[in-house]
C-alpha cells in the first residue's frame, strides 16, 4: 500500500461512481485511489488497462473498489462505452479527464501525424469526454467534470510544439483550448434559462452540474 492510500473501510460507501479517464501511474492513479478511499466505486481507464491491474489490487486491498478498463479516449465508442458502464455500476457523480500527451519533438522534426496524434489525445479526446459524460450527468441533475491541465496550458517550451498547440491559451481568452473547448458546451448548455448566465471557473452546465479545468 502506498502512503497516501486511506483504507476504504473508514469512509462510508457511496452509491455514485468515478470515472477516471488517464489513469496513468502518478496523478491520474493517486485521483483513483483518493476517491476510492472516499467511499466511491472507482473506474479507471488508459491505453493499456493491463498496467492497472496493480492499482485496483492496491485499492482494493484497502477495501476500496475499484475496475480498471482499456480505454482509447480518441475514441468515441470506447469513451461512450466506458462512462456507461460506470453509470451502469452507480450513479455517475464525477469525471475526470486526464489524458498526458507532453511528447517532446524539435519543431523541424514534428511530422503532421505526430502533430495530429497529440491533439487528439490533448483536446479531441477532452472534448469527447466532457460531452458524454454531460450527456450522463444531464438526465439526473448533478455531476462535476475536471479537466487536469500541465504548465504547457499557459506556454510553450523547446520541444513541445504539438503539445503546447493544444493546450495554448486563446489570445481572447486566458484559459487552454482544452478549457474552452469545455467551458463552450457549458456556458451553451446552461442558456435555457433567461437568468442563467455563462460563468468563468468553474463554468455550469445546468443546475447542479459543473465543468472545471484544474
Amino acid at each position: 500500500m502506498t502512503p497516501d492510500v486511506v483504507p476504504a473501510d473508514s469512509f462510508m460507501k457511496r452509491d455514485a461512481s468515478v470515472a477516471v479517464i488517464g489513469a496513468g501511474d502518478f496523478i491520474g492513479a493517486a485521483i483513483a485511489r483518493r476517491f476510492a478511499a472516499g467511499g466511491y466505486r472507482v473506474f479507471a481507464g488508459r491505453r493499456n488497462g493491463e498496467k492497472l491491474q496493480p492499482l485496483v489490487d492496491e485499492i482494493e486491498a484497502a477495501g476500496g473498489r475499484c475496475v480498471g478498463r482499456t480505454l482509447d479516449a480518441r475514441d468515441e465508442k470506447s469513451v461512450t462505452d466506458f462512462l456507461a458502464e460506470a453509470d451502469a455500476a452507480a450513479p455517475l457523480d464525477l469525471v475526470i479527464f486526464n489524458v498526458g500527451a507532453n511528447v517532446n519533438f524539435p519543431i523541424l522534426e514534428t511530422t503532421e501525424r505526430v502533430f495530429r496524434k497529440v491533439w487528439e489525445m490533448a483536446c479531441y479526446s477532452g472534448f469527447l469526454t466532457g460531452r458524454e459524460a454531460a450527456r450522463i450527468m444531464l438526465s439526473r441533475g448533478r455531476g462535476s467534470i475536471f479537466f487536469t491541465g500541465a504548465t504547457a496550458s499557459l506556454r510553450g517550451g523547446a520541444g513541445f510544439a504539438a503539445f503546447a498547440s493544444a493546450s495554448r491559451p486563446k489570445p481572447e481568452v486566458s484559459v487552454t483550448k482544452i478549457r474552452s473547448c469545455c467551458r463552450s458546451p457549458s456556458t451553451t448548455a446552461a442558456r435555457p434559462t433567461s437568468s442563467t448566465r455563462p460563468r468563468v471557473w468553474p463554468a455550469s452546465l445546468g443546475p447542479g452540474i459543473s465543468m472545471s479545468p484544474i
